[in-house]
């Protein structure tokens, strides 16, 4: 049998590797929920395909071969051997991707989670709190997107881009977390940061007692501190952090 590595492009191999090691991070730090939420991928040099998980791969188990390649009409693509594909997408995982992927070609990795502290933010009518340090990244960065039931509409995908706007990072109400970047090491960044904003909110909540927000001078400058100059580089020394999580124990990532 023709191994995948060695029918597809070292630019597309690369991404996949990227991409299932985004689905192992995501399954480390707790951010997956069973076979549901999706993890996506801008095929280098396809404007028009993406690579997502295949339907009941559990998060932890991802591997580069697992990645399904589809177009943004939803159609899987055949794989680089010439046989057909032959696995199932979640189509409310290919609505949520495929309109960040069409709307913002900046934006070549899209993470969507269903992690408890998110979906907790997300159902609290202020939204995220500029309580924390962690929070403060996204002030003045943040989309939301209200809930319209589970995502089969491709018509919703219009105003999910609409309200994602030029940020990397949304709340969808009552549903989840949403973040994207145009390296592996962005998008990790991003929903790392949100993850953990939300579940400082959701403890500093649980407390019963008044919350202390900073002054809107502190931030502003924060969200601005963590777009310096030097923030694609913390970026990469972190993402380069977060794999050695997984090297040792779960190299088959990359299979």
């Amino acid at each position: 049998m023709t191994n995948l590595a060695e029918v597809t492009d070292s630019a597309e191999w690369n991404t996949r590797c990227e991409l299932a090691a985004l689905y192992r991070l995501a399954a480390y730090f707790r951010m997956t929920d069973m076979i549901d939420t999706h993890i996506s991928a801008r095929l280098p040099g396809h404007e028009d395909q993406f690579l997502i998980n295949r339907y009941g791969v559990l998060f932890h188990e991802m591997r580069a071969s697992d990645l399904v390649k589809v177009d943004h009409a939803g159609r899987e693509l055949k794989t680089g051997n010439g046989a057909p594909a032959g696995q199932r997408v979640n189509a409310a995982g290919f609505t949520i991707h495929s309109a960040v992927h069409h709307a913002r070609p900046d934006l070549h990795f899209v993470i969507h989670t269903h992690t408890s502290a998110g979906i907790a933010v997300a159902a609290q009518e202020q939204g995220l709190l500029p309580i924390s340090q962690h929070a403060m990244k996204f002030y003045g960065k943040l989309g939301y997107h209200d809930y319209e039931g589970i995502a089969l509409d491709l018509a919703e995908r219009e105003r999910l881009v609409a309200n994602l706007g030029n940020n990397k990072a949304m709340i969808l109400r009552n549903h989840g977390l949403l973040a994207a970047g145009t390296t592996a090491a962005e998008a990790f960044h991003e929903i790392y940061f949100l993850e953990r904003a939300c579940q400082a909110q959701v403890a500093a909540l649980s407390g019963g007692q008044a919350l202390r927000l900073p002054p809107e001078a502190v931030r502003l400058r924060t969200a601005q501190q963590f777009a310096g100059d030097n923030a694609s580089g913390i970026m990469d020394l972190a993402w380069q952090a977060a794999l050695r999580l997984i090297e040792n124990d779960q190299p088959d990532y990359r299979q």
